[in-house]
């Protein structure tokens, strides 16, 4: 009993505010901003019974065209897209054409090619969608409706698709619908450890200027909070496979907020309830509205809506194979089927009615022809007799520049700057300046990405206590397996082992970095695809997170292989050696970043970061000296990234010249006499020393430092040089790491 009261009073008081509301958007001309939306509006069930998880009663405001201006108007018309395909030819094909008098003039003729053929995914598709409502896309898997979206949302490559796309009756720079736009995917791209709350914060201090108070950004994101429903979920991190966290529900709605957090003009979303169950998904549409009533014109795509969600949509146009089947609002389904032929029985649901007719003339030997031509005669009587609840009036009475400016001096559009400074623009093909590219300077950029990445990996420490282990673990292995070694020639080829085998695993230890990025990459591709940040800001902050743990990774292994091994150069020869490994973990992790931007695929980067590296090691000098390369392959010695450090601790090894490694009778170690008796031995020293004329005694030095070092080739680059090399690589494979993302992050379908 006590429940019903409880709605009976939400809906009373929610009503009552949408009856002042409209009042006053008759009086005004203004649709509401989303500040004044939430402040007046907010979930008022949420306020009676302190639950989050329940809506207020939809209920329909109509607005006519006559009491007020529309603001915005995004009209697309006659949009087509098409793409080539593969045809997979098999020998039944290749003789038919053989047979034929001329397959590749018939095939230039159809456009085509032998092995390729057109594919149309959208046909002559046109439509408009205003602010304050929702416009829906909906048809079978396969139907356009993903690509209709990318088209409005400029995600097709320049010269692809054919048509236009205007708002207020204007073509839409590329740089601007960035800015006044957002994208929401189908699939959640979130970072698993951070909070609701903190996503949001951080989406804010991306998208909202620097000139917004701290504290106004903070509220911002209270309001959105609100506004989603999440207020109960707001400590609660988003969580993954590994970590418990949001339901599915919430997760979507936390897409989504990330993306209106600067309060969008136009906001699109890729199937928005997919995988949701009904509540779930009707509270997602329910958001919607909301952000739609604020001002903001709202697209989506959604695969089959169930009764209360088609009671939010305004309008709707149902696609089959890239064609439009239906363009109207939802409650003219009725009376377009029956006038097809096919009246809607009473009780079912209009849209499920709709997709399994549409479904059944795709498997009919006319398709879905009928319905398209009939839809084209239906939009031709509907304009010469306009229906009540459908306004005909498509054209905005503002300009783009004017209904920016408007939006932005009523609070809307958050990012960009205040109508004041932009009043002095005199043309509407300016409205581009209205707004920043970017919402931050680029230092902001940089603090922001790196605060963030800092808190994701802190709470979960068991990534990095598992690089740590694995170094200090290989460090222990070859401080034990190499103990003290002594200045003997067998010593000397085990520090030569030691040396390359520590330099290599250097390398082989960042390829830890490899799912860093990979596991990113969409969510950096959906946020600088609307210029959250610049790109060179992540690569930095990329750079510069990583290089704590580097220091960390690079002392430890320094300080428990130098003394244990018994290398030279007393502490500033530690010192060195640090530097030196520092610098190979600093070249190898730039180096694993690169290949993440450009391998899509976890298990593929491994195999070719293992094979590469092997090649380094291969061409570094150690198996084989660089006078003994072959001259084909000398370049590869020269790229590799073992071969620098290798060099330079070798160098700050042998570098003493009075320093002696092979004494007497220790020429004979590694030879076939090393077996023979002493006395022999000083024997042999005897008639070597008669032979050469010069006195060999058994305390005679044979091979210093230097001698070791020219024996190995490694005397072209001192070991400072060699370090700068090491050190240089690192920041060439970062430029390359922003090279890959600038090329690879287009997010357009070709």
């Amino acid at each position: 009993m006590s429940s019903r009261i409880v709605a009976e009073n939400v809906t009373d008081s929610y009503l009552d505010f949408m009856e002042m509301d409209s009042l006053t958007h008759r009086r005004s001309g203004d649709m509401p901003t989303l500040g004044q939306l939430l402040k007046h509006v907010g979930d008022v069930r949420k306020e009676a019974t302190g639950d989050g998880s329940e809506t207020p009663v939809h209920h329909i405001v109509d607005v006519g065209t006559e009491s007020r201006s529309l603001p915005f108007v995004l009209s697309f018309n006659n949009l087509t897209y098409s793409v080539k395909v593969r045809h997979k030819m098999s020998f039944s094909d290749v003789f038919s054409c053989c047979r034929r008098e001329s397959p590749v003039a018939e095939a230039s003729a159809a456009g085509e090619s032998v092995f390729s053929r057109s594919k149309t995914l959208l046909n002559d598709i046109s439509g408009e969608a205003r602010d304050g409502e929702i416009m829906a896309f909906l048809g079978a898997s396969g139907s356009g409706k993903s690509t209709l979206i990318d088209a409005l949302a400029n995600r097709i490559a320049k010269g692809k698709l054919k048509g236009s796309v205007k708002l207020n009756g204007e073509s839409v720079e590329s740089r601007l619908l960035k800015v006044i736009s957002a994208y929401v995917m189908q699939d959640d791209l979130l970072f698993p450890m951070l909070t609701v709350e903190e996503t949001l914060t951080f989406a804010a201090e991306f998208r909202l200027p620097r000139s917004l108070s701290k504290s106004k950004k903070n509220a911002r994101v209270q309001a959105l909070i609100d506004q989603l429903g999440l207020r109960n979920a707001a400590k609660t991190v988003i969580g993954d496979e590994g970590h418990r966290g949001v339901s599915g529900g919430e997760r979507r709605r936390v897409s989504i907020g990330i993306d209106i957090i600067h309060d969008p003009i136009v906001l699109f979303l890729d199937e928005p309830t997919s995988g949701l169950d009904s509540t779930s998904a009707f509270m997602v549409v329910k958001v919607l509205q909301r952000i739609a009533q604020s001002g903001s014109i709202v697209i989506m795509s959604i695969h089959q809506p169930s009764y209360r969600i088609l009671g939010l949509l305004d309008r709707m146009i149902f696609l089959s194979r890239g064609q439009t089947v239906y363009s109207g609002s939802p409650s003219q389904l009725p009376s377009y089927f029956a006038e097809f032929g096919h009246p809607i029985p009473e009780g079912d649901n209009r849209t499920e009615f709709a997709l399994d007719l549409i479904r059944e003339l795709e498997g009919s030997p006319g398709g879905t022809k009928s319905l398209v031509e009939f839809n084209k005669s239906w939009q031709s009587m509907t304009k010469l007799h306009p229906v009540e609840d459908l306004p005909q009036n498509s054209t905005s009475s503002l300009s783009l520049k004017e209904a920016i400016s408007a939006s932005i001096s009523k609070g809307k559009l958050v990012s960009g700057a205040t109508a004041s400074n932009n009043s002095k623009t005199k043309s509407s093909s300016s409205a581009a300046s209205m707004v920043p590219t970017y919402a931050n300077p680029f230092w902001i950029e940089l603090l922001t990405l790196s605060k963030r990445s800092i808190t994701n990996s802190r709470r979960m420490p068991e990534l990095f206590g598992i690089r740590l282990g694995a170094v200090m673990v290989t460090g222990f292995i070859l401080a034990t397996m190499f103990w003290q070694l002594d200045n003997t020639p067998k010593g000397v080829q085990e520090r030569l082992g030691f040396f390359a085998f520590a330099m290599s695993t250097t390398f082989y230890t960042t390829a830890d970095a490899l799912p860093v990025f990979i596991q990113e990459r969409y969510i950096f591709m959906r946020e600088t695809s609307h210029n959250a940040y610049r790109r060179w800001s992540y690569v930095i902050s990329h750079a510069l997170v990583a290089l704590p743990a580097l220091l960390f990774l690079s002392l430890g292994f320094a300080a428990l292989t130098f003394w244990a091994v018994g290398l030279d150069g007393g502490f500033s020869g530690f010192l060195f050696y640090f530097v030196i490994i520092f610098a190979s973990f600093w070249a190898g992790n730039s180096f694993v970043s690169f290949l993440s931007g450009v391998v899509p695929h976890v298990m593929l980067g491994y195999t070719i970061v293992v094979a590469i590296l092997a090649y380094f090691l291969l061409f570094s000098g150690f198996f084989i000296n660089r006078d003994r390369i072959p001259s084909y392959w000398i370049w590869f010695h020269y790229m590799s990234l073992v071969k620098y450090p290798y060099e330079a601790v070798l160098q700050n090894e042998f570098s003493d010249a009075v320093k002696c490694f092979v004494r007497g009778v220790q020429i004979f170690d590694n030879t076939p006499l090393a077996s023979v008796p002493d006395a022999l031995k000083l024997k042999l020293l005897d008639n070597m020393s008669e032979t050469l004329g010069m006195n060999i005694t058994a305390s005679t030095c044979l091979t210093t430092g230097t001698d070791l070092l020219k024996q190995n080739g490694v005397l072209d680059l001192s070991k400072w040089n060699c370090l700068w090399v090491t050190v240089a690589w690192g920041f060439f494979f970062r430029i390359l790491f922003y090279v890959a993302l600038l090329v690879g992050s287009k997010n357009k379908r070709s």
